[in-house]
């Protein structure tokens, strides 16, 4: 399905972060989100998501106005935020028993671990396992808020929403966990709206990129990526389009 967002507007503490933010993902596209810390990136994401109220501005799921807490979205914050006291089975399967389904859930999950490179750590702790290994679960743990939406059924959660679910990675596991992304979307063919902080990350995964800056924030430039046949070769050879991006980056920071 597809997004659109008019004229998203927020507010804290009487300063205004985002304004006149309008723009649009297409039905199976992934688009970054870029801009500069502190810019209203996350804040974006938690308004799709239903977690916070946008003061002005609408946004639509295939020219259907939604608001709130939407079963379109599937939402991964920064932190992976699996319960500590809990196995990675049961994480994943946090939500399928807070809606009564745990059985199907754990029927499920135990067949998605193989594809999710989680199989055998079912009943290992989260200060078990590797950053990407979390991030893995975590993901899994996103594409379940219902007991059917798990990868092979999966995830009747139309769009996704990543906040730079790798960022706080190594160098090596970040750039693995970005190819098993790419992987996985090609498996789910779903629309993904990803936020990140780095140029290199939105050059490589995304097909449109988004970039928000100035204050109060909006998007001040589209770059389209759909023509280029990417490769961790291409992205070394991008020098010109990261200075490009880094000194609209650099431009907004000025006023902040």
């Amino acid at each position: 399905m597809k997004l659109r967002v008019e004229d998203m507007a927020i507010s804290f503490d009487n300063r205004r972060i985002l304004e006149h933010v309008g723009f649009h993902v297409e039905e199976g596209e992934f688009t970054a989100l870029i801009g500069p810390s502190g810019c209203g990136k996350s804040t974006l994401l938690n308004i799709l998501a239903g977690l916070l109220d946008c003061e002005e501005g609408t946004f639509y799921v295939d020219d259907v106005q939604v608001s709130g807490v939407s079963s379109h979205f599937a939402y991964m914050p920064q932190d992976d935020l699996l319960l500590p006291w809990k196995n990675i089975l049961d994480n994943v399967c946090l939500y399928g028993k807070l809606h009564g389904h745990v059985k199907e859930a754990r029927e499920q999950a135990l067949q998605e671990f193989e594809a999710f490179g989680l199989k055998g750590y079912e009943q290992a702790y989260p200060y078990e396992l590797s950053g990407g290994m979390r991030q893995r679960a975590a993901l899994v743990r996103t594409l379940a808020l219902k007991p059917e939406l798990l990868l092979t059924a999966l995830c009747s959660a139309d769009i996704l929403l990543l906040d730079e679910p790798f960022g706080a990675l190594d160098v090596i596991t970040r750039n693995d966990m970005q190819d098993w992304l790419l992987k996985l979307r090609s498996e789910l063919n779903r629309t993904m709206l990803l936020v990140t902080h780095d140029i290199e990350e939105a050059l490589y995964l995304a097909d449109r990129i988004l970039i928000l800056s100035g204050s109060p924030a909006s998007i001040c430039r589209e770059i389209s990526l759909k023509d280029y046949k990417k490769s961790r070769e291409w992205l070394y050879d991008q020098g010109g389009l990261k200075k490009e991006i880094y000194q609209l980056l650099k431009e907004g920071t000025y006023d902040r």
